[in-house]
């Protein structure tokens, strides 16, 4: 290390330093001082002369940033930059300032272990996140491989396999890898039983399915049944035509104002990975349920707001889109969300009222954008025979800001 490159982040394995090249080695012995968690310091200490430090919790990378210019070290299990603390600390360290030497993740060790090509495989970090977040991913054939945060998650991701139709699946633990205490042992998620689980461990999934699993569809429109629901909630048809508008994009945020069942805000967030949503909903009862139907939908991150819009609207920051399914009839509504929208960002909205057609209507005729009206009509039982039963049409009006 030098002034300029004053930083090493070094991957080490349970193997401790018997894993780490020459040159890691070196790094670390050469450090002033050398950050980690307890287990990591731990595996390095043969070869740490200088500080050792511990990360302070809660966690936060000042007491690392302090150090700026004297040599230093952080050390990360395996990759440091797969759901690694190497993510953290390139956002506040340009990569000319430090030097990176990466072990094998335990998602290659794991790879490695099954026979499973890493390319075809979901890698999830569950460590410190919801178990939830599988849920997207179960369907047959799926290879699922995901790091967990102790010994009780593998017990409680086989319970939420059983409860969502995915009892047959196999399930493959994979404990304290690389190290003398390595083991794997397998199961079916209905018959799991392991006791005395490493809390170190990483879990492989290889889905299996019975009759009427919960397997979600990836296009837009899922199933109205698959929602639990009050009856307020964006229906099938019309909620596919609203995404189609809304057109989500990785990596970007949604603003549902009136958010009723969490619906369209919950397919944003399945689109992508990386797609993030606010949902604005007055009633306390209706937010809970949005809150239970992200859970059941695998995008337990949905962030919920309880209250009305306008007023609940403030210091909700900019979004990309902005959908109005309820509330335009509220004076000052359609003024926030419009304001709530980036420059370059789209804003939809749908009304079933004449009252509320007025509104978009008006705003059409200030504004431009894109009216379309949605008449869906559904068979249904009539006096022994079958007819069409129409539904309310919708009013759909949609907007690019300048």
């Amino acid at each position: 290390m030098s002034a300029d490159r004053w930083l090493g982040i070094v991957g080490i394995g349970e193997d401790g330093v018997e894993g780490l090249s020459p040159l890691a080695r070196r790094m670390i012995e050469a450090a002033a001082a050398v950050f980690g968690g307890r287990r990591h310091l731990a595996l390095a200490a043969p070869h740490v002369k200088g500080e050792a430090v511990e990360w302070p919790s809660p966690f936060t990378i000042e007491p690392l940033l302090a150090r700026r210019g004297t040599p230093t070290v952080v050390l990360a299990s395996g990759d440091p930059f797969l759901f690694g603390v190497g993510n953290v600390v390139a956002r506040h360290v340009p990569p000319a300032e430090y030097v990176a030497l990466p072990a094998p993740s335990a998602f290659s060790l794991a790879a490695s272990r099954l026979g499973w090509p890493l390319a075809e495989v979901t890698m999830l970090s569950l460590h410190g996140r919801s178990i939830d977040l599988v849920r997207p991913h179960l369907f047959p054939g799926a290879r699922i491989l995901a790091l967990t945060s102790d010994a009780a998650a593998p017990t409680a991701i086989a319970a939420l396999l059983c409860g969502s139709g995915f009892g047959p699946s196999r399930l493959f633990l994979l404990e304290a890898m690389g190290g003398a205490d390595e083991r794997m042992r397998d199961s079916r998620a209905a018959s799991f039983a392991m006791q005395a689980i490493n809390p170190l461990n990483t879990l492989a999934i290889a889905v299996e399915a019975e009759p009427g699993a919960r397997i979600l569809p990836r296009a837009a429109g899922l199933d109205d049944a698959l929602f639990e629901t009050d009856g307020q909630i964006t229906k099938r048809e019309i909620r596919a035509l609203t995404l189609s508008a809304l057109a989500p994009r990785p990596g970007e945020c949604l603003v549902d104002i009136g958010a009723g069942s969490g619906s369209v805000a919950i397919e944003w967030m399945l689109a992508d990975r990386r797609c993030r949503a606010i949902a604005i909903e007055p009633r306390g009862d209706r937010a809970a349920r949005i809150r239970a139907n992200a859970a059941a939908f695998g995008v337990p991150g949905l962030d919920v707001v309880e209250g009305a819009a306008p007023d609940a609207l403030a210091g909700v920051p900019e979004a990309d889109a902005v959908f109005v399914g309820g509330g335009l009839s509220r004076p000052g509504v359609l003024a926030a969300a419009l304001d709530l929208v980036r420059a370059g960002g789209r804003l939809v909205a749908n009304a079933v009222t004449l009252e509320t057609e007025r509104v978009l209507l008006g705003a059409h005729e200030e504004r431009g954008g894109r009216l379309i009206r949605i008449a869906i009509d559904r068979a249904a039982p009539l006096a022994g025979m079958t007819a069409w039963e129409p539904a309310r049409p919708v009013l759909q009006w949609s907007w690019t800001k300048p």
